[in-house]
C-alpha cells in the first residue's frame, strides 16, 4: 500500500504542477500581467503553503523557533536544490533586467531578518515590519508588473478557468507532497535508515517538493520566468511572510546561534550567487545547475 502512495504522490506531483503553471500562465496573459509577477506572486507564494503550515504549527506548539530553521533550511533549498535541478532539466534563461528589482528585494529582506536576529530575536513589532515589507513587495509587483502588448484573445482561456485549474493544480500538488512524504518516511525506516538522515533528507526536501516540481514543468514548458520567479518569490515570503505572520503569533526569541553563525551566511550567500549569476550568465545555464547541486551537496555534509 506504501508504493502506491509513494506512486500517488509522484502523479500529484507532476499532475497539480503542470495545471499550476498552465493555469497560472494562462492567468498572466488575460490580465497582461508579466509571467514573472505571477511566478513572484501565486505561484512562488502558493507553493510556500508547507512552510507556513509547518511555522504555525511550530509557533502555536511552543517552539517557534523552528520556523528560523524551517524558512533558512527552505530558502538555501530553493536556490540549490531547485534552481539546480530544474536548470540541469532544462536550462533557466532569463532576462536579468527583469529581475533585479525581485532580486534586490530578496537580498534587502534577508539582511533585514539577519539584522533582527541578531539581537533577541524576533518581537512582534518587528514581525509587523516584515508583513508589511512584503505588503509593500506585492503591491509594487503588480502595479509594475503590466505588459505593454496586447493580448491576442485567440485560445485564451476564461479567466474562471485559469483561476480554478491553478487553485486546482496547487491544492493536487500539495496534496502529491504530503502522500511523497509520508511514504518515503514509511520506506526509509522498513530499511532501517535512522530517524535523523530521514528528517534531514525525506522531510526537510519534503516541504520544497512543490517549488521543485513546478520549477522544473515551468522551465520544460519555456515558462522560465515562472521558474525562477517561484524560487524568488517562496524566498520572499519565507522570511517576510512567514517568519512575520510566526513572529505575530507567537514571538520567536531563543534563536539557536548555529542559525546566525552557519544557515544566515549560506541563505545570504546563495541569494548573491543567484545575483551573480542573473548578471553574468544571463541566467542558469545547465552546468551551472551543476554547480548549484554540488553546493547543496556540500551544506548537507557539514550539517550533517
Amino acid at each position: 500500500m506504501v508504493y502506491i502512495l509513494f506512486v500517488l504522490g509522484l502523479l500529484g506531483l507532476f499532475f497539480g504542477g503542470e495545471y499550476l503553471v498552465r493555469g497560472a500562465a494562462n492567468v498572466a496573459r488575460a490580465y497582461r500581467i508579466s509571467p514573472m509577477v505571477i511566478g513572484l506572486t501565486i505561484v512562488g507564494f502558493g507553493t510556500s503553503t508547507p512552510e507556513l503550515l509547518v511555522s504555525l504549527n511550530a509557533a502555536l506548539n511552543g517552539a517557534p523557533a523552528i520556523a528560523v530553521g524551517n524558512v533558512l533550511g527552505s530558502n538555501i533549498a530553493n536556490v540549490l536544490l531547485i534552481l539546480g535541478v530544474t536548470a540541469l532539466v532544462y536550462p533557466v534563461m532569463i532576462d536579468a533586467r527583469r529581475i533585479w528589482r525581485d532580486l534586490t528585494f530578496m537580498i534587502l529582506g534577508v539582511a533585514l531578518l539577519w539584522l533582527m536576529l541578531l539581537g533577541d530575536g524576533l518581537s512582534r513589532i518587528e514581525s509587523v515590519v516584515l508583513v508589511a515589507a512584503l505588503a509593500g513587495f506585492l503591491l509594487s509587483s503588480f502595479l509594475n508588473g503590466k505588459e505593454e502588448e496586447e493580448v491576442d484573445p485567440e485560445g485564451l482561456m476564461p479567466v474562471w478557468k485559469a483561476a480554478l485549474i491553478t487553485l486546482g493544480g496547487l491544492v493536487v500538488l500539495m496534496v502529491g507532497a504530503r502522500l511523497l512524504v509520508d511514504s518515503s518516511t514509511q520506506i526509509a525506516r522498513s530499511f532501517g535508515i535512522s530517524e535523523a538522515v530521514i528528517g534531514l533528507t525525506v522531510v526537510a526536501v519534503g516541504t520544497s517538493l512543490p517549488e521543485l516540481a513546478t520549477s522544473v514543468i515551468a522551465a520544460w514548458r519555456r515558462h522560465s520566468e515562472i521558474a525562477v520567479g517561484n524560487v524568488i518569490g517562496s524566498n520572499i515570503f519565507n522570511v517576510l511572510g512567514i517568519l512575520g505572520i510566526t513572529g505575530l503569533v507567537l514571538p520567536i526569541t531563543d534563536i539557536d546561534p548555529r542559525f546566525l553563525r552557519e544557515d544566515m551566511p549560506w541563505v545570504m550567500g546563495t541569494g548573491l550567487l543567484l545575483v551573480l549569476f542573473a548578471a553574468v550568465l544571463k541566467g542558469v545555464p545547465r552546468w551551472a545547475g551543476g554547480v548549484l547541486l554540488a553546493a547543496y551537496a556540500l551544506y548537507v555534509a557539514l550539517m550533517i
